[in-house]
């Protein structure tokens, strides 16, 4: 059966087979990224499924493709949370049962949702490559059907119905930006994309600490990688799919590596100019934009999923406001006298700043008549306003020294 998938005629009854469990995602015009970039960037919002990304489409595809055999032993699965939530609720439509075996790490709000559609999740191994062979060794002592969440080619058949949609909304797209983890949805949408207008331009966007796809085409072969280390947790994967890799090497055009920071700010991007909350591998595509080396071209940025835990999205808009010098700490010594701290607090006031923190260290130096440290945490509206600050504290006799900020 996989070999007679990722044609045009299986991408077509995918896209008949998925409509029946998806939402439609029109594209959604991005006027800040296109500012930014100089192209004319759409959104493919997959966050907005109702499992909350795109893994749906390979998953009930998948079990479409199954016999009633190999659905009533039980299915079960490896993620990170967004395929456990596709086979989980693709099961529960089916009625049949799923196990899905999940990384330590996943955010727990991935876990709740997948249990939420009847599932039993398994917690086993720190990155998805250890929940993986966990699945597979219970697969295969307890005879269970296993559903690869990328290494299947009609799992990326299924994946693949975004292009479809894609090119029929924008029938003249000329850049398709996809995330790249393990490479299912690379696969289909690269593939399909290319059935349909050998033109249209499919560039992978990996996390630089889970480049596994970018190595291994350098390598000419699958390749894994020692270890890795990203906050996109959902495209932290050490090796890519096998089955797939070929159509990879064929279709993908290129690859373009995203750090982890940039994925912080783009966060804040989407949720300042777009509303929406994007988890951190959707957040690649958003990311690759500003590393794109051409000028208005039609650029859709696939947001491959939104499933982010409230503890994790505070930490990412922290880290985003510091980035972005909306957030700063400096360091001064003043004399420990009456009247001092209201002194710099007033230098800060006067140029609009907003101090959120003070820490006050009397033990900096033995001599407490020459000097104490005041560390000062505060609010600023970017980089320009804090130089401002800065500025403000040196010509008033200060020497500021910027620090880490702990909030």
């Amino acid at each position: 059966m996989e070999s007679k998938m990722l044609t045009l005629e299986k991408f077509e009854e995918a896209c008949e087979e998925v409509q029946k469990v998806t939402l439609e995602t029109k594209l959604v015009y991005s006027d800040f990224l296109s500012r930014q970039s100089g192209n004319r960037v759409y959104l493919k919002p997959e966050n907005m499924q109702f499992t909350g990304a795109y893994k749906l489409r390979g998953a009930y595809y998948k079990l479409s493709t199954l016999s009633e055999e190999e659905r009533q032993r039980g299915l079960i699965t490896a993620s990170a949370g967004n395929h456990a939530q596709g086979v989980a609720y693709a099961a529960q439509c089916y009625g049949v049962k799923a196990i899905i075996v999940m990384p330590t790490t996943t955010p727990l709000i991935k876990v709740n949702r997948t249990k939420s559609y009847g599932a039993e999740v398994i917690l086993r191994g720190d990155v998805y490559d250890e929940a993986c062979a966990y699945a597979l060794k219970l697969a295969e002592e307890k005879g269970y059907t296993f559903v690869h969440p990328f290494d299947d080619l009609a799992v990326a058949t299924g994946q693949g119905t975004i292009a479809m949609e894609i090119v029929k909304e924008l029938p003249l797209v000329d850049i398709i930006l996809v995330p790249i983890g393990g490479g299912g949805l690379a696969t289909g949408v690269s593939t399909l994309a290319k059935l349909l207008n050998p033109k249209i331009r499919v560039i992978g966007v990996e996390p630089a600490g889970a480049a596994c796809m970018q190595a291994s085409l350098r390598e000419k072969k699958v390749t894994t990688l020692p270890s890795v280390s990203t906050i996109a947790d959902g495209t932290a994967v050490k090796t890519p799919g096998e089955k797939i890799f070929p159509y990879i090497q064929e279709n993908l055009d290129s690859i373009i590596t995203v750090e982890d920071e940039e994925l912080v700010v783009s966060f804040l991007d989407m949720v300042e100019n777009h509303k929406m909350i994007i988890e951190n591998s959707g957040l690649l595509t958003v990311a690759a934009v500003k590393h794109l080396d051409c000028k208005d071209k039609r650029v859709v940025s696939i947001l491959s999923g939104g499933n982010m835990d409230v503890i994790t999205m505070s930490s990412v808009v922290q880290q985003g406001l510091i980035f972005r010098d909306r957030i700063f700490t400096v360091s001064v010594l003043l004399p420990d006298k009456p009247g001092e701290l209201c002194r710099v607090a007033g230098i800060i006031a006067e140029e609009s700043g907003n101090v959120i923190k003070l820490e006050h260290n009397q033990f900096v130096t033995t001599n407490r008549n020459a000097a104490v440290e005041l560390k000062i945490t505060m609010e600023a509206f970017g980089t320009e306003h804090k130089n401002k600050i800065i500025d403000a504290l040196k010509h008033n006799g200060y020497q500021p020294k910027l620090t880490t900020t702990n909030i």
